[in-house]
């Protein structure tokens, strides 16, 4: 069995005609890598991808180390099954550019405070309920007013609509999964045509945030759980799946996932998921699976 090897950037880069002269440079700085087949362009200056053997090794690490000067993400899949019929993405930091609650919390005067609680959870250095606890009671009181004004400047990360509509036309079925709250995943979910999404609930009473969230809490076990219950509802396996987030509490759907990537991952991810995308956005994920710019819908 083969694979693809594909090169992918959001930088603009000089784009010769031959996409084998574009990657070249990167490929001649690892000589024991088995070309099968030219390299051909997945969208000129931005996205490559050539087919090599996969019965002689070579460190795509080291590979990497000298893309990441160039602002060039390189990944390796197998060429088989590369188009998912799965899809369970993260919301925050991912879908959208931004921590949810980071940004409420700002709207109500309380930024620092949560965004530092934030950090310490995404990087897996807090328990992930407790962190939200602790978030959510800080904002007891404030008006329910404030979530329409954080719909109001929420802003999608760029490819996600790509992404997601892409991969319904050909097929996939695709859900939002976030731990942040419902009242913007549903928001987001529709506008990027999400078949559905999940995430948790925070308590309102009288207009007021109650400070206090329903539980149980949707945690990256939940992310995992999710992954195959919808696996099991539309008769897949984890081969058929592709999984995207951020932040420490992805890790378990990532790794479970056979098209598991790390997006823009914090430190934890990076060190323990192999599919990273640093230098691209959300159209990363497509190239991935194979997939041109000719054939994007938007």
């Amino acid at each position: 069995m083969n694979d693809a090897l594909i090169f992918s950037t959001s930088k603009a880069t000089t784009a010769p005609a031959r996409a084998a002269d574009w990657i070249a440079p990167l490929l001649a700085t690892e000589p024991d890598i088995d070309i099968v087949s030219e390299a051909s362009w997945l969208a000129r200056g931005s996205a490559a991808e050539t087919i090599v053997a996969n019965d002689k090794e070579f460190d795509v690490g080291k590979l990497r180390a000298v893309a990441d000067d160039l602002s060039i993400d390189i990944n390796i899949v197998p060429a088989e099954n590369r188009r998912k019929r799965l899809l369970i993405a993260d919301m925050d930091s991912t879908i959208i550019n931004s921590e949810s609650l980071d940004d409420l919390a700002r709207l109500a005067g309380l930024g620092d405070d949560i965004a530092h609680i934030t950090a310490q959870s995404m990087a897996g250095q807090m328990d992930f309920e407790d962190a939200v606890d602790a978030r959510v009671a800080m904002l007891a009181g404030k008006p329910v007013s404030l979530f329409d004004q954080l719909l109001d400047e929420m802003t999608l990360t760029a490819g996600a609509v790509a992404l997601v509509k892409t991969m319904r036309a050909n097929g996939a079925f695709c859900y939002l999964v976030s731990g942040g709250f419902d009242f913007a995943t549903s928001y987001i979910a529709d506008m990027c045509g999400f078949h559905d999404n999940h995430a948790n609930h925070m308590n309102i009473s009288s207009g007021l945030i109650e400070g206090t969230v329903r539980k149980p809490i949707l945690d990256r076990d939940a992310k995992a759980s999710y992954l195959a219950q919808y696996c099991a509802t539309h008769d897949l396996t984890m081969a058929d799946a592709a999984t995207i987030g951020d932040g420490a509490n992805d890790l378990a759907m990532l790794k479970a996932a056979d098209l598991g990537v790390a997006f823009q991952g914090k430190p934890l991810l990076r060190k323990h998921i192999d599919l990273q995308l640093n230098h691209t956005d959300l159209t990363g994920l497509l190239y991935l699976q194979g997939y041109s710019d000719s054939e994007f819908v938007s």
